[in-house]
């Protein structure tokens, strides 16, 4: 087969382009696997795609291209130097086009496998010959293979490659060159690789920091914005490591007003973000829904001990992880809803980080830029200096703190602002201050913040523009996690709110008030049980549950939030309980029944996981919530539930298991008289899975088997 593809792109001139491009594209899918083929299979492949790299039509050139890449990735250019040879010969070609069409390939390998090129080939290292052959290229006068030359030297940065580090200084000065290079991807090349040298050999760029940083305070206001954001990374970079503070300190009084502006919306974002004020009526498109992937199982670690000391009971662990959490700052700065990594959120992340290193000092540096912009008559301006205040929220609290009684005043005050943008912004950050607003001891500050912001947010989330509606739900379930039991006395206006918010919303918010109302439930745990509450929360959920099929993805979530509320709810979800308990058992059941479909026959899809983990989760917190009185669902299933956890305790991936042990443990402590029978069977499993090293992915899953044997351990001689 790869004789017969890499001959026809070859070869058979004769055929139409496409046809021959195709060949060479079928041939790169297989040719990771060519080390396996006959010897003679793969000589005439090697010798006949270094033909057709020269051909003259552009797309076989681009296949032929890719076919060396990935075959020289997987043979090692030791078994194969004549095509690294043939590359770097192709660099000196008079032909322009093998000339760019051989740096693109170089540059691709030099990506994809610097260490690999960084070895020795019969005794000599290609690199040795390629760096300073690269170094000279980046003053070619073709902007495009100056960039390659650029961009092929900077993956050897990370690797630490001693080719490169022995033309340290030529380096050096070749990047200083094309600071000023009149095309974009060059400047952005020599941006990318300053971040890059600024971790692996800061020794080098340390002299020259002043030169350095006003290049690259220069080239953060860029025009072209990819330029402007690689050298912004430089900042946010710089930043991160703690070695360096010293050495940015000088710099923060220039820098910081530089980030500001930078915090700006460009003309190209407003273009993506600026549509109706008010659009809660149009439907989603399923490009606006981020993926949401299900991270594990539900975890449990001395959960009793909590309870006892008044501790929270310990959640699932963020079986939904949304992409909004903060575990990154792509996700921290998402408070416009986008997803691509700009310039706006890397300059938000990079005075976050300046904020903790520099606390005051940064703040007295902004406050008079802020004074200004926050009243500015300019929307934009007002907007990127609320950002600015969200951003510096943990590490300058203890400066901002004196002026929050004013802040946030003026945060809640914006929440009308007519532009969506503008209340939107001034949600996120009001979220950030949360724990301010909560955090009082005084009925004044109660009156004065927490009061006032919770009842902005739930405005919010009601608001007539979606994004608004999505920062202010988003906000509010951060202000839920910080204010607890606090909420009590709210709680009746709080779920009007949110149920009202819950006949409303589209698919891509009603995902977020999902995550708000377990966190709701989370906070003010048996609160929630009195009747009238469950009244109001209850009937829009159970019929949203109605709708939904056992396969549909939305199903996921509500099945996550309805194991919070049954376990604060308490004896007050029984009215539900059969009717959740039974559908569960029905979709573990189902589930496992398509496992041993798909054990028969792999080539099947695997199934989802995330509907065995959340209907476990949820008869989890059945059994928490109701008790002793969950004994009669559970002798009364059909199929029994026990044999069936019994097989999740044996499935093949970790987070099941995790969630069958917390289901387990749960049953001991709240209704040990229907699992005592299943103990001689179940307890030999549980024990097997008790490691005490385990690997990192079955950690949760060995914890809670330790703490379900514990449970079961404790009431088996009673």
């Amino acid at each position: 087969m790869a004789c017969y593809l890499v001959h026809i792109m070859a070869h058979q001139t004769s055929e139409d382009d496409r046809v021959r491009a195709v060949a060479g594209l079928l041939l790169k899918n297989n040719a990771k696997t060519i080390t396996k083929a006959p010897q003679a299979v793969v000589e005439y492949v090697k010798v006949t795609v270094l033909v057709a790299f020269r051909d003259k039509v552009k797309e076989v050139r681009d296949a032929a291209g890719q076919v060396i890449v990935t075959m020289m990735g997987s043979l090692e250019v030791v078994q194969w130097p004549e095509a690294l040879m043939k590359l770097v010969e192709g660099l000196d070609s008079a032909d322009p086009i093998i000339k760019a069409s051989s740096f693109s390939v170089l540059e691709k390998a030099c990506e994809d496998y610097p260490k690999k090129l960084d070895k020795d080939v019969n005794g000599q290292r290609p690199l040795d010959y390629m760096v300073p052959k690269f170094i000279q290229m980046a003053d070619d006068p073709s902007a495009r293979i100056r960039s390659h030359a650029i961009t092929s030297l900077s993956h050897f940065i990370a690797i630490q490659s001693q080719s490169l580090f022995a033309n340290i200084d030529a380096y050096m000065a070749c990047l200083f060159r094309r600071a000023s290079d009149e095309s974009a991807d060059v400047r952005r090349g020599v941006c990318s690789s300053l971040v890059l040298l600024l971790v692996a050999r800061p020794d080098r760029l340390i002299p020259d920091m002043p030169s350095v940083a006003q290049f690259m305070l220069y080239t953060t206001q860029d025009k072209d914005e990819n330029v402007a954001l690689e050298a912004c990374e430089f900042w946010l970079t710089f930043a991160e490591e703690p070695d360096l503070t010293s050495h940015l300190a000088p710099l923060v009084p220039e820098l910081a007003p530089v980030l500001l502006k930078c915090m700006v919306y460009s003309e190209e974002d407003l273009v993506w973000l600026v549509g109706p004020e008010e659009d809660e009526d149009v439907a989603d498109k399923e490009s606006d829904i981020k993926p949401r992937h299900y991270g594990g199982g539900k975890g449990h670690a001395m959960e009793s001990a909590a309870e006892q000391q008044g501790g929270a009971k310990p959640k699932a662990s963020n079986a939904l992880d949304d992409e909004d959490e903060f575990d990154d700052f792509d996700e921290e700065f998402d408070e416009d809803g986008s997803t691509e990594w700009n310039l706006r959120k890397c300059a938000a992340a990079a005075l976050d980080i300046l904020a903790v290193r520099f606390g005051e000092e940064l703040l007295k540096i902004l406050l008079p830029h802020l004074n200004e912009r926050l009243h500015s008559q300019d929307w934009l301006q007002k907007e990127s200096s609320i950002l600015a205040l969200g951003a510096m929220a943990e590490g300058c609290i203890d400066a901002i703190e004196p002026h929050l009684p004013q802040i946030i005043p003026f945060l809640i005050e914006t929440l009308g602002d007519p532009k969506p943008l503008v209340r939107s912004i001034a949600c996120w950050t009001l979220g950030r201050y949360a724990h301010w607003c909560t955090n009082f001891e005084t009925e004044e500050h109660r009156n004065r913040f927490f009061v006032p912001a919770m009842e902005g947010l739930l405005r919010m989330v009601l608001d007539t523009n979606k994004r608004v509606q999505e920062a202010g739900c988003s906000a509010f379930a951060t202000l839920e996690e910080d204010a607890g039991a606090r909420l009590a006395p709210f709680l009746e206006p709080i779920l009007r709110n949110l149920m009202y918010a819950f006949e409303k919303y589209q698919q891509k918010n009603l995902l977020i008030l999902y995550d708000a109302l377990g966190t709701l439930a989370d906070a003010v745990g048996n609160d929630l049980e009195n009747p009238v509450y469950v009244e109001i929360l209850m009937p829009p959920l159970i019929r949203r549950w109605q709708t939904l099929a056992d396969d549909d993805d939305d199903l996921i979530p509500l099945l996550e939030c309805l194991s919070s509320i049954t376990m604060a709810t308490g004896h007050g979800f029984a009215p539900y309980a059969a009717l959740v308990f039974n559908r569960c058992v029905q979709i573990v059941h189902h589930t496992l029944l398509a496992w041993e479909e798909y054990n028969r026959n792999p080539e099947m899809d695997e199934p989802d996981r995330p509907f065995l983990i959340v209907s476990l989760d949820l008869l989890s917190g059945l059994v928490q919530g109701l008790g002793v009185t969950v004994e009669d669902l559970i002798r009364q299933s059909n199929p029994p539930l026990l044999p069936l956890v019994g097989i999740c305790l044996k499935h093949p991936q970790a987070p099941v298991r995790q969630s069958a042990y917390a289901l387990i443990g749960d049953m001991a402590i709240s209704c040990f008289g229907v699992l005592r029978m299943y103990v001689p069977t179940l307890m030999p499993e549980i024990i097997s899975q008790i490691e005490p090293e385990p690997k990192f992915e079955f950690i949760s899953a060995s914890n809670n088997a330790a703490w379900s044997v514990g449970e079961i351990a404790l009431r088996y001689g009673q």
